[in-house]
């Protein structure tokens, strides 16, 4: 007997839908065998997690961005922050800093001019008292203002868990190492200042830098434990972290990570 057009329709949605099931099983499935630590149920809480900082570091020289609207000589930079710290409570340097860079940064996140970087090292100078590059001895990102995103405790040593990294167990233990192994060979070896360094780490994309596979030896040496300035652009809260890690994967959308405390500090982890 023909089928009706009605049933027809409903048997091949049902079709279409189990199909979809289906397929939705088998990405979930894939997914999780690529990215085991991200649990896709929390990915609302992973993208709460981004917000918008800029980090300068030593690290390829960028040329002009085009458009680039003329920039203040580093001396009016410097009497502009004077006035604002005049008219400003030194209670809150935080809005200083974030008054000042605002005048300075593009609306969007993204590879920033050479004038805009030297304008923000003035800044940091005067505001915060840390001299910092965005080019040193020639090395350069890919970007210094970009989103950065919490990252998961580090194993420092063998046989190192979660419960070792108080208070901030929710974030968990990366699957695997940081891009340069333990820290220690062992758990009496852990110096404090190694055990600081995994505790206020960053993550920068040396991955994704034109010269890496070329120069890896000496990139990956160069930029192990290197110090950068983290400031988160919407509250001015700043700090200096170490780069223990690479990434994060471009496919997240970020830039940079930060450590559960890093970014506990900033004020983007909570």
């Amino acid at each position: 007997m023909k089928r009706l057009p009605a049933q027809n329709i409903a048997e091949d949605t049902d079709f279409l839908r189990n199909k979809l099931k289906l397929k939705s099983l088998e990405v979930k499935q894939e997914f999780q065998k690529k990215y085991p630590s991200i649990d896709l149920s929390k990915i609302r809480q992973y993208s709460a997690h981004i917000i918008g900082a800029g980090a300068l570091t030593g690290t390829l020289l960028f040329a002009p961005l085009a458009g680039t609207l003329n920039l203040p000589q580093p001396l009016e930079i410097i009497n502009s922050i004077r006035h604002l710290a005049d008219t400003t409570s030194s209670d809150f340097p935080q809005k200083l800093l974030v008054d000042s860079i605002a005048k300075i940064l593009p609306e969007r996140p993204g590879p920033l001019a050479l004038t805009q970087e030297k304008a923000l090292e003035q800044i940091f100078s005067q505001i915060i008292g840390i001299k910092t590059k965005a080019n040193l001895e020639g090395e350069h990102l890919n970007t210094t203002y970009g989103l950065i995103g919490v990252e998961q405790h580090l194993k420092r040593y063998p046989g190192d868990s979660v419960a070792n990294h108080g208070p901030y167990y929710e974030e968990g233990m990366a699957p695997g190492l940081g891009a340069w192994g333990y820290f220690a060979p062992s758990r009496e070896n852990l110096s404090k200042s190694l055990e600081e360094t995994e505790k206020w780490y960053a993550a920068v994309q040396t991955l994704y830098l034109p010269d890496w596979s070329k120069r890896v030896k000496y990139l990956r040496e160069w930029y192990k434990y290197r110090k950068v300035l983290i400031v988160n652009t919407k509250n001015g809260n700043a700090m200096v972290a170490a780069t223990a890690d690479s990434g994060p994967a471009a496919w997240t959308g970020r830039h940079f990570g930060g450590s559960p405390e890093v970014m506990e500090y900033l004020g983007g982890s909570k």
